[in-house]
């Protein structure tokens, strides 16, 4: 049949042919409210009062509430804020400054963002064969005005594979008041390109209460029109009606503009409300502010709803404060879960307690992932067990990649184990090539015993200065990845490595001088500025200190493992 025109004086915007959802489901209705979210939601706790204006990461006001328990159970941990204008902040969201009454173990329901690519039908399975079965009663009812049967025949259409009649009958529905129909007009619109329709229908259902309605408009705004402050207004009325995607979208909205106590109370309406990602976040930011505890008690939660990540770095700060027993049974369930970092961890930690054989299982099982650091270190725990030809399997993958270090050791095993002179120095060649001070020596004493006394005298006339590459113990090691990835979130990706650098090298040079004041000696010794030393040293302690500073960025990490090499290099602790 030919479906009615819709009532009014308004046409219906120009559409194009679209296929139904693949289980032919729309959006079922219910009775909705039409007020205004803002208006129908009891307004929660009044908000603290707005912060006096500082720069960002300097003496805190707020604080931040811990996941679970009450005020009274542990201290306030303050976190840093940015520059505000001293206006009213906006209500928090209902959820998100009670107290959580449930315990911490509570089950979490992890759910996806809705997905436009469907009709949704949010309220339970309908019978469907019954609405087919009285669609001439509910067609009578329509043509009669009723817009809930003008809605449930638009979804009889959409399954039918009828979209053009689904829609002409959902806009008929939505004049008449069927907010439902307005929020499947706003999916039609947006699956067939026609943005500016779908937000008009959208912001109609949004207007009259309907959350979701209220998140997809906001993602067509940030994605679409950059209206980054209307986006933020109509994830605020969502958030307030109690959805946690929302508020997780504000959340991260706050965090990428500096307002990190904002976006704690977010993150907390959406984590309190199921979201894992939230809660994971809330960990990051407990941490950046110093409240380790309640970084743990976040990525406990999180950990407890399946959360890999949040496994692996309550890993990370545990055996940063020196639970390592704790610190390897999370790490065991990060591996079950996939983590092959939590791997390496496993391995440094049976090192640092002797066990080789253990340490090696781990390390070869993270080495297979294909980082260069862990096929070096199960190389060298293969070589202490006597393995030489495992050893050699993984000097080899990690000096194919480029890691001078593996290719010097690689010489050495091939000319040890092998009586292979052509293939270490190969290698040796190799590894000096890239500033290996000891493969550059090595390659020179080789060609000097081989008769090439020119090319060796070229090799080693023109040595690098030697540069170690120390290592550090666990604890600052998980120290240095925890800021790494706290750091990282602001979009500037930091490698660990280079933080466990800088760590030992300050930590080797300081203990081979054995002077209280490390940074004043090395000041007076160096003669580049002392202030060079001093950034150094500050970086260390904000490595090792969270909250004391701001997190370094990539450029700052950069030049300090700039100066530490050279201060390698130019005290030679070889």
């Amino acid at each position: 049949m030919t479906p009615a025109a819709p009532d009014g004086n308004g046409s219906a915007p120009a559409i194009a042919e679209a296929a139904p959802a693949d289980d032919g489901e729309v959006r079922a209705p219910a009775p909705r409210a039409t007020a205004a979210v803002a208006e129908t939601r009891s307004p929660g706790p009044a908000a603290p009062a707005p912060p006096p204006r500082r720069p960002p990461y300097g003496p805190v006001d707020g604080t931040l509430a811990a996941p679970v328990g009450t005020a009274e159970a542990r201290p306030a941990v303050p976190i840093p804020r940015t520059p505000q204008p001293e206006a009213p902040r906006p209500d928090p969201p209902p959820g998100a400054m009670p107290r959580l009454d449930a315990p911490p173990d509570a089950a979490l329901r992890p759910t996806a963002p809705p997905d436009a690519a469907q009709w949704p039908d949010r309220r339970g399975r309908r019978d469907h064969a019954a609405e087919e079965e009285s669609f001439a009663d509910l067609l009578k009812a329509a043509q009669a005005g009723d817009p809930l049967a003008a809605h449930r025949i638009g979804r009889v259409y959409a399954r039918r594979g009828d979209p053009m009649s689904a829609r002409l009958w959902w806009e008929r529905a939505a004049r008449a008041g069927n907010i439902d129909s307005a929020f499947n007009l706003g999916v039609w619109h947006e699956k067939h390109g026609s943005l500016e329709e779908s937000c008009g229908w959208y912001e109609v259902a949004a207007a009259a209460g309907d959350r979701e309605a209220a998140v997809h408009l906001a993602t067509l705004l940030l994605e679409h029109t950059g209206d980054v402050a209307g986006a933020r207004r109509w994830l605020e009325r969502a958030a307030r009606a109690g959805s946690r995607h929302a508020a997780r979208r504000l959340g991260l909205l706050c965090e990428e503009a500096g307002e990190l106590h904002d976006a704690y109370e977010w993150h907390r309406a959406a984590a309190l409300d199921g979201d894992l990602k939230s809660a994971h976040d809330l960990g990051f930011l407990a941490y950046t502010a110093g409240a380790e505890d309640q970084s743990r008690q976040w990525w406990e939660h999180a950990a407890r709803g399946g959360h890999i990540d949040a496994c692996y770095h309550l890993g990370l700060l545990l055996q940063a404060t020196g639970d390592r027993e704790r610190a390897e049974a999370t790490y065991r369930l990060a591996v079950a879960g996939g983590h092959l970092r939590a791997a390496s961890h496993l391995g440094g930690l049976a090192l640092a307690r002797g066990d080789l054989r253990e340490a090696r299982e781990w390390l070869e099982r993270a080495a297979r992932a294909g980082r260069v650091a862990d096929q070096r270190l199960a190389a060298f725990v293969c070589v202490e067990l006597g393995d030489a030809a495992a050893a050699a399997h993984w000097f080899g993958r990690a000096a194919a990649r480029g890691d001078p270090e593996a290719a010097y050791h690689l010489g050495l095993l091939l000319i040890a184990e092998h009586d292979d002179v052509h293939g270490g120095g190969h290698w040796f060649r190799r590894a000096a090539a890239q500033g290996h001070h000891r493969a550059a020596v090595e390659l020179g004493t080789l060609l000097t015993a081989l008769g090439r006394t020119a090319e060796a005298e070229r090799w080693l006339a023109h040595t690098p200065a030697p540069v170690c590459a120390p290592t550090v113990d666990p604890e600052p090691a998980a120290r240095a990845e925890l800021a790494a990835a706290a750091a990282g979130r602001r979009g500037e990706p930091i490698d660990p490595d280079d933080l466990v650098e800088i760590l030992g090298t300050w930590e080797h040079v300081a203990r081979r001088l054995r002077e209280p004041d490390a940074a004043r000696w090395l000041a007076d010794r160096d003669d580049r500025h002392a202030a060079a030393i001093e950034c150094l040293d500050a970086l260390r302690t904000t490595l090792l200190c969270p909250g004391s500073a701001p997190w370094p960025t990539a450029a700052e990490v950069r030049r300090a493992l700039r100066v530490a090499r050279e201060l390698r290099a130019r005290l030679n602790p070889n």
